[in-house]
């Protein structure tokens, strides 16, 4: 992978992490686009996810250690609450990772052509939020899991997992900042859990070609990319402007099934 890649696939996990467009599905794209071997997408793909992690972290770091603050106090507050809906949000993609994850990986490893079909079903879901009537809630136990239940299906390259969880909680009637913070907090652990579970399954550094300019690259272009997209995320779902995501997607899944 030369530098020019890595800032590349950098830059297109830091955006689409968080921009509703699916990150696993342009990172499979433009791995068969580019023809990165197996061995250093994954080495690069831990890394640029730890990036978008940190990224996550410092956008909400007071509400991260608010809720830190709250939950030690060891009381059933608001914050333990939080933590806890939180929680039961993991429970299907945990589910989906631990027992289904070699089967679903089968299914679609270097199929751009699948790829592109469900970044159509993206499409749609963010489409149906413009049907969505906000009752200006909170993220209920019930709306925890069924988000939940959305983020587990973007296991799926193509299927966007901030793009699933927010229409997702739209259509249950949660007021939009609400639902988009809660969009990403509850991801930081799947993803760190994600990528540990990479590297005890896969990862050999003897094996790793990567030279480590490109890994710096790819890592601070991810980092800086992600805080980008986190913000602009937040400013597009409270104006509700998400249809000019679901146009991009369809164009990019369309160019994926021709390209296939």
């Amino acid at each position: 992978m030369t530098w020019l890649e890595a800032l590349i696939m950098g830059l297109v996990q830091g955006l689409t992490e968080f921009l509703p467009v699916s990150s696993s599905g342009h990172l499979e794209f433009g791995k068969v686009v580019l023809d990165i071997e197996a061995k250093e997408n994954l080495t690069f793909s831990i890394l640029v996810h730890a990036a978008t992690v940190l990224s996550i972290i410092v956008v909400f770091f007071k509400d991260l250690r608010q809720l830190a603050t709250g939950f030690l106090k060891f009381e059933w507050n608001e914050e333990t609450i939080y933590a806890f809906k939180i929680a039961v949000s993991m429970i299907p993609v945990a589910i989906v990772g631990i027992f289904f994850m070699s089967e679903v990986e089968s299914v679609y490893t270097g199929n751009i052509v699948f790829v592109g079909s469900m970044l159509l079903v993206t499409a749609s879901l963010l489409l149906l939020t413009y049907l969505a009537k906000s009752k200006d809630k909170d993220v209920t136990w019930r709306d925890a899991f069924i988000m939940g239940i959305a983020q587990a299906f973007a296991v799926l390259p193509g299927i966007s997992r901030s793009g699933a969880t927010i229409a997702t909680g739209l259509l249950l009637g949660v007021r939009k900042d609400l639902v988009t913070k809660f969009s990403f907090l509850m991801v930081l652990v799947p993803i760190i859990g994600a990528t540990f579970f990479d590297i005890i399954r896969d990862s050999d550094p003897s094996q790793v070609t990567i030279g480590t300019v490109p890994l710096i690259i790819g890592f601070v272009a991810a980092f800086l990319s992600g805080l980008f997209a986190c913000r602009v995320m937040l400013n597009v779902v409270r104006k509700g402007k998400l249809i000019y995501f679901a146009i991009y997607c369809i164009i990019v899944a369309l160019t994926a099934i021709f390209l296939g």
